[in-house]
């Protein structure tokens, strides 16, 4: 298939940290211009490689080594295991030929080295205890399976973090308004913008809460709260073994850097599940829509089957037939 292109607070910010290009595009009324379509597709990892230790960026030949090395371990058309079933075709998958442009060796940038921090005591227990329940019981019901494989969330709504296919965004922009239009999932996020309007009350929750938003200089800041509890991880393939809980609070930051640069920030805090906040930087590049409508459960039969399968499994151990008898 062809590509183109907490509490959450989203704005833009440079890479460095430092204000957005002066000359970057803007709006009629004097915004930054973040109107268009969007990829943020990478072969970078969101966690460095711990034998990477502190290293932050690659140089230009360690990048192009690391790109093909990649490239050959994700391709879904390598030669399967043995007991592997596989998956999509490569064609289907979407995570772009190279890594971040900005040479980093991982998405996390805080802390420094590049890994998400150590989980509270209690998150890791609760972790430990839906470890041990997949195990023994991986599919008694739907809701026993990632909340991916059921089609409710991915990574790529808040924060927004690439998946392995899907990683395109339309960006909408009124004086009042951003609209976040997300490939995966078919998500939109219409975050207010006068810096004035109260959040929700924080018994409504929402899969991807509620974003509230303003510029501060050239950096579109938005603030995003309650997020629906769930025990399965909200940040996408990329931390499937993750958590979050009601105190969930996400800071996105997001800067025209130039003509082809949304350089995006995103920062977690979470202090009931991680020990400290974290933060992503991921830039975002100009890509040709329009985008395509997803149909992940419309139709397919995964979820089924994987629920099917292992009651047949169940029938098998107990050395029972499909309608119940004893063999």
């Amino acid at each position: 298939m062809q590509r183109r292109e907490l509490t959450i607070l989203t704005a833009a910010l440079l890479c460095s940290g430092t204000a957005a290009a002066q000359d970057a595009p803007r709006t009629p009324w004097g915004h930054p211009d973040f109107r268009g379509t969007w990829t943020n597709a990478t072969l970078t990892p969101l966690q460095r490689a711990v034998e990477l230790g502190d290293k932050e960026f690659y140089t230009p030949e360690e990048r192009e080594a690391f790109a093909q090395a990649r490239r050959a371990a994700t391709s879904a058309d390598r030669p399967l295991a043995p007991g592997e079933v596989g998956s999509y075709g490569d064609v289907f998958f979407e995570r772009g030929t190279g890594g971040v442009k900005t040479g980093r060796t991982s998405l996390v940038i805080e802390p420094r080295n590049g890994r998400i921090p150590a989980l509270t005591p209690a998150a890791q227990q609760a972790v430990e205890r839906r470890t041990a329940h997949m195990a023994t019981h991986p599919a008694d019901r739907p809701s026993d399976r990632w909340l991916t494989e059921r089609c409710i969330l991915f990574g790529a709504t808040v924060p927004m973090l690439p998946e392995p296919y899907n990683n395109n965004y339309q960006i909408f922009q009124t004086p009042e308004h951003v609209v976040v239009l997300v490939e995966m999932n078919h998500d939109a996020r219409i975050i207010p913008l006068d810096g004035a309007t109260a959040h929700v009350s924080a018994a409504i929750t929402q899969w991807t809460g509620d974003s509230r938003g303003h510029f501060e200089g050239d950096t579109l800041v938005v603030e995003t709260r309650n997020f629906k509890f769930n025990e399965q991880s909200r940040f996408g393939v990329g931390y499937l073994n993750g958590l979050s809980d009601e105190n969930l609070r996400v800071i996105e930051r997001f800067a025209r850097t130039d003509a082809d640069t949304i350089m995006y920030r995103a920062s977690i805090e979470d202090p009931t599940v991680f020990a400290s906040p974290w933060t992503v930087e991921i830039p975002f590049t100009p890509s040709s829509g329009p985008l395509f409508e997803v149909g992940c459960h419309e139709g397919n039969l995964g979820l089924a089957n994987i629920l099917s399968g292992h009651r047949a499994e169940e029938r098998a151990a107990a050395g029972r037939t499909p309608q119940g008898e004893s063999r």
